[in-house]
């Protein structure tokens, strides 16, 4: 009999996928794993957005726990959420199988909003071995979204995002202790704002980020296959298909190469 490929688990706010199991490791929790924060207007249901690359990088070897979430105005508060959801993730996993927490490999990964999330976490990065960003963005709210922060002004809630664009780049510089960052922005990405990220983390002390360059665009992370879904094979982007596979493959093997650096 065939063997039946992995399939998601839901766990409150998180969306989870692991691999298929190594003989001997059923009930350990996975040695490495991806958590993954998406883009606005994506991230409610990652799973399905972002379904090919997470699935390409779970046949890869890592499983992905995947935050599903409304963006708000509040980035601090829902880096927060974040943190502290994915860590409690981790400890309840490692609590299950009778194992300490750290001998998960953890590789921070985000998409647009979802870096910045990450950037903002409360532990400044340290409780990961890196941090792969795909197509940061750090827009003010009247770019973003301009009716609602019109609708903000005239109605008094809050309409910029907090923390701001500018102090957002502040608080990386001051506060981010993840020397090892893989921004990759793509070529045809007029949202993307990873070399003014890069400049920030570069002036850092010993910082060891690199910036990569690959083809696409903005939303090529969340290319899900919905046409391949509904109306099969015959409507498959197979370009589409290549460039979300090198980006899987790139993902891993930064992260594979980092988690054994960090050991």
């Amino acid at each position: 009999m065939a063997e039946q490929p992995p399939t998601w688990r839901q766990r409150g706010p998180l969306w989870c996928l692991d691999p298929s199991p190594r003989p001997g490791s059923a009930g350990s929790p996975p040695s490495r794993r991806l958590e993954f924060i998406g883009g606005t207007y994506l991230a409610a249901t990652p799973h399905i957005s972002y379904r090919r690359l997470l699935e390409s990088c779970v046949q890869r070897g890592w499983a992905v726990r995947a935050w599903s979430f409304v963006p708000g105005f509040d980035h601090q508060s829902q880096a927060n959420d974040a943190w502290r959801l994915f860590r409690a993730d981790r400890l309840a996993e490692a609590r299950a199988a009778g194992e300490p927490e750290m001998r998960t490999r953890v590789l921070r990964l985000g998409h647009s909003l979802g870096c910045k999330l990450h950037l903002l976490a409360p532990d400044a990065g340290r409780g990961a071995r890196g941090l792969v960003a795909l197509s940061f963005n750090n827009f003010s709210a009247s770019r973003s979204i301009p009716l609602l922060s019109e609708m903000g002004e005239q109605f008094g809630f809050r309409s910029e995002f907090s923390p701001s664009p500018a102090e957002t780049l502040r608080q990386i510089a001051s506060g981010y202790r993840q020397p090892r960052n893989l921004l990759v922005r793509f070529r045809r990405d007029e949202l993307d704002q990873s070399p003014r990220l890069f400049d920030t983390l570069r002036d850092r002390k010993d910082d060891a980020s690199e910036l990569l360059e690959l083809p696409g665009d903005h939303l090529t992370p969340a290319s899900a296959g919905l046409r391949k879904q509904f109306l099969g094979d015959w409507a498959d982007d197979p370009a589409r298909q290549r460039q979300i596979d090198r980006l899987a493959e790139t993902i891993v093997r930064w992260g594979d190469h980092n988690a054994v650096k960090s050991d």
